[in-house]
């Protein structure tokens, strides 16, 4: 086929749609074979489509952010096997009557992807219906000319380029001086005086439209600003509004902040990485907590749960597959700690850089997206001192810890600095009452503030 259709192929796993959230290739680009042509989405995945063909794109036939469903046409290009056929044919009609000497061949355009195979191509290829190629980068292929008529051709005519138009506003220095006194910008003034000229009547006019006791010229700190911009919402952040949409419709949330003491648990992270952090790696205060969190779970499995609302099944898990809302460029992802019972808190920190590196590079795998059946969200030093964290559908809890105060409190009749953190969390309501949430956090709380049951438990 000289042009060759390139349809959305089948991903998989059931797949029927995705879609298109970014082209690598522009109409009239050359493409290699396995070029990438475009990036696609799935439900949580970015998908590279190759090319199978090399030539020049002709048509793009989707926009970006269009669903296309598996076997649509998405791209058409003209392959390699057509530029060269129609650049022999180009040849043929350019051959003179016998009669003319060969020296008055013209110059043949042909696109520079088929020149090198051109070149070891028959001189006497079979003719072929010509076809324009539309977008193609020419490569000339010299060829001799008549050198009359090269001497023949005109020459160009020296031009000289003429200056750029002066912008600057036509008025008086006199104008101009009240004009700064009065903080008017003539730029923004219309002049009414010959050639455009701004007079004394229309700085008046200005000020009584209220334009005097605006900035200076030159002081952009209270300009007025009108522009707007306007973004799709595509790709990734498409997928997040459409999640945050559907859990919020469905799921009756509530919350519950509780005060943890962190002093011991900080002093004893603290000992580790100095005694480890070498050898080890160092720890932050995510993989203490996400023990802790697997230990409460023990106690409290109606929180580590799925619910399909649809068939109002609740299903309990006894692993603990950990979602971590991660961060990246692209928006919020939430890749998976599969089996985070099973890892001590230096498997768990390597586990987390792993996951938070693959997913911001855009290299994390559908299964390292799917599959949590509880979450775990931080903002860092960023986490303020409470949030509402929205539940991950079709989960049924959520938790997330805030910013570390130090702060005085009251210990044993004495006012003593203790570092203290919110932890906030949100449930499902269907699933999970008031009292077994409150109970869960709180046997949270008591791992976190007596850290060293966290390694004997």
């Amino acid at each position: 086929m000289l042009i060759q259709s390139i349809k959305m192929p089948d991903i998989g796993e059931g797949i029927a749609e995705v879609e298109v959230v970014a082209w690598r290739v522009a109409v009239g680009d050359e493409v290699a074979e396995d070029q990438i042509l475009a990036d696609v989405m799935t439900d949580k995945a970015t998908v590279e489509i190759p090319s199978h063909v090399a030539g020049i794109v002709l048509s793009l036939d989707a926009a970006v952010g269009q669903v296309v469903a598996v076997g649509t046409p998405i791209i058409h290009i003209k392959t390699a096997a057509a530029l060269i056929e129609q650049a022999q044919v180009a040849m043929l009609n350019e051959v003179p009557d016998s009669a003319e000497a060969p020296s008055a061949l013209r110059p043949v355009s042909v696109p520079s992807a088929a020149a090198t195979t051109l070149a070891a191509s028959p001189a006497a290829a079979p003719p072929a219906t010509p076809e324009a190629a539309p977008h193609a980068t020419p490569t000339t292929i010299a060829t001799p000319v008549d050198a009359a008529a090269r001497s023949s051709a005109p020459a160009a005519p020296n031009t000289v380029p003429e200056p750029a138009p002066d912008d600057r506003p036509i008025a008086a220095p006199a104008v101009r001086r009240r004009a700064w006194e009065l903080g008017i910008d003539l730029s923004q003034i219309a002049g009414t005086g010959p050639a455009g000229r701004i007079t004394h009547g229309d700085l008046d006019q200005a000020a009584a439209h209220g334009n005097a006791g605006a900035p200076a010229m030159g002081d952009t700190r209270y300009a007025r600003l009108t522009r707007e911009e306007t973004l799709p919402v595509i790709g990734l952040r498409r997928k997040i509004a459409q999640k945050m949409q559907e859990a919020k419709r469905r799921i009756p949330h509530f919350t519950y902040v509780e005060e943890i003491d962190v002093t011991e648990l900080e002093a004893l992270r603290a000992r580790l990485n100095t005694e480890f952090g070498k050898t080890r790696g160092r720890l932050t205060l995510l993989p203490f907590l996400i023990r802790a969190l697997v230990l409460a779970v023990r106690e409290h499995p109606e929180v580590n749960a799925r619910y399909d609302d649809d068939a109002a099944i609740i299903t309990r898990y006894a692993a603990v597959h950990l979602g971590m809302a991660t961060q990246t460029d692209g928006g919020l992802m939430v890749p998976v700690i599969r089996h985070a019972e099973t890892l001590d808190v230096w498997a768990c920190a390597a586990e987390i850089s792993r996951l938070a590196e693959v997913a911001r590079s855009g290299r994390a795998t559908r299964e390292e997206l799917s599959g949590s059946t509880i979450t775990l969200t931080s903002l860092g030093p960023l986490s303020g001192i409470s949030h509402t964290p929205v539940i991950n559908h079709p989960e049924v809890a959520i938790v997330g810890p805030n910013r570390i105060i130090e702060k005085p409190v009251i210990l044993k009749g004495m006012v003593v600095a203790r570092k203290m953190m919110n932890v906030s969390s949100s449930f499902d309501h269907r699933v999970v009452d008031g009292m077994n949430a409150a109970e869960f956090i709180q046997r949270l709380r008591g791992y976190l503030e007596s850290p060293a049951t966290l390694f004997i438990s």
